[in-house]
């Protein structure tokens, strides 16, 4: 295949009226063709340039992509689909990739081992991902860690576009619309169909084009070192599993309504018996029994069949055939001594905002004070408060400051809590100010 030329930025100017013409993957077009613009409204972008790709799933065809990659030259988009809502493991089901020189191609993760020989032939390429952090751990379980990387959502929220999906992107900045009606699809099934393999393959299609126009954007604010760490950052963590709560049953939607430390026992115990159905099958937790149904039951505490299949969510015919299993586990949370019961959890790090004012008033004028720095920095400079500076970075720092207030101590409490240099550079001394117990 030979290199195709970046498709060219919209002018600001034209964004709501002119865009290029896409080349018809039936008829390709020569290669200087689809980049001047045209009267009208964004294209649709239906088709990738050279077709859609069928899934390379045997280690043949996995030997014949790496090689195309390693041939390839510059930047490498990459995406994963996973099966969010459907399994419960997050794994990729569909890998994509795109490189000038080098096309598209669809990866099925399931039948090969690893990809490991593909993460060898284009380790040493930046790596185009939006939204990385949501991709970085999947990609990490197949073999693929990139070791640079551009992350073309993170950059538009340093840019301060409102909207920074894929699709409000690629419209707003290379003038094509993607239609995102398959996000939410179950990449797990299989054989995939032909509309969503080529859904799977638009989105790499134009990431490279967007990673130009969103660098070229930051080079403009004089924001490209701030993105660099950024950058850096995620290839540091993206790729970590995230944090196994001590007590994951706690995040049951609905729990708040339910009271006494033994009917919430009753929730432990039914959501421990769900996620272990739930791994077993490699479903999704809500499929098996969903959250409703588990409020519901911890607070009635039915006790034989017929009055928990009255409850909400216990209706289906595969809720309904395990329904022993239900009436165990709140028999067990039944069984159980005073002294196992669900205590109330040790809160780590300072406790809810809006109960500073009474626990310690100073602390809540020394927070109150640091957020107004947040956000009136964040606006001089065109950025989303929490990309500036991780709330709850300020929440601890407000809370517990440095014994000794000084830029220096400040600035080694946010390296503790991960901030980067390039925010820390903005927030002092401002921070340090608004640490400061204001003389009367």
């Amino acid at each position: 295949m030979t290199d195709e030329p970046p498709l060219r930025r919209r002018p600001a100017e034209s964004r709501t009226g002119e865009a290029s013409q896409h080349p018809s993957p039936a008829a390709p077009e020569p290669a200087d063709a689809g980049t001047e613009p045209t009267i009208g409204g964004p294209v649709p972008l239906t088709a990738p340039r050279e077709g859609t790709p069928a899934p390379v799933a045997t280690p043949s065809e996995l030997d014949e992509v790496v090689a195309r990659f390693a041939a390839g030259t510059g930047p490498v988009a990459l995406d994963a689909e996973r099966a969010s809502g459907y399994r419960y493991s997050q794994r990729a089901y569909l890998v994509q990739l795109r490189r000038a020189g080098s096309g598209t191609a669809l990866i099925d993760p399931l039948p090969l081992p690893d990809l490991a020989a593909l993460d060898a032939a284009i380790g040493g390429a930046e790596w185009v991902l939006h939204a990385a952090s949501q991709d970085l751990a999947c990609l990490a379980e197949v073999g693929l860690r990139p070791r640079r990387l551009f992350d073309t959502e993170l950059a538009a929220r340093l840019a301060g576009f409102e909207r920074v999906g894929l699709a409000a992107l690629t419209e707003q900045l290379l003038g094509y619309t993607l239609e995102k009606h398959h996000s939410a699809a179950d990449w797990s099934s299989r054989p995939l169909p032909e509309s969503w393999l080529t859904y799977a393959a638009l989105d790499v299609e134009m990431l490279v084009d967007l990673r130009d126009a969103l660098d070229e954007e930051l080079q403009k604010q004089g924001k490209s070192a701030w993105a660099a760490e950024e950058f850096a950052a995620l290839v540091r963590s993206g790729a970590r599993p995230p944090r196994v709560r001590a007590e994951p049953w706690r995040r049951t939607s609905g729990i708040h309504r339910v009271r006494g430390s033994r009917a919430q026992a009753r929730v432990r115990s039914l959501w421990y018996a769900r996620d272990q159905i739930a791994a077993r099958r490699d479903a999704a937790p809500g499929r098996v029994l969903p959250d409703s149904a588990i409020v519901a039951a911890a607070e009635l505490d039915p006790k034989d069949e017929k009055t928990l299949l009255t409850l909400p969510g216990f209706g289906g015919r595969s809720v309904r055939r395990l329904a022993r299993t239900w009436l165990a586990a709140l028999d067990d949370a039944r069984q159980l001594p005073e002294d196992a019961l669900p205590v109330a959890p040790t809160v780590e790090g300072p406790p809810p905002p809006h109960r500073w004012a009474e626990r310690d008033p100073v602390a809540a004028g020394r927070l109150a004070r640091c957020r107004e720095v947040v956000v009136r920095i964040a606006g001089e400079h065109n950025l989303p408060p929490e990309n500036l500076i991780a709330p709850d970075s300020i929440r601890r720092l407000a809370w517990q400051p440095p014994e000794e207030i000084s830029d220096d101590t400040v600035a080694e409490t946010l390296r503790g809590f991960n901030a980067r240099e390039w925010q820390i550079a903005l927030l002092l001394p401002a921070l340090t100010e608004a640490l400061t117990i204001p003389t009367p």
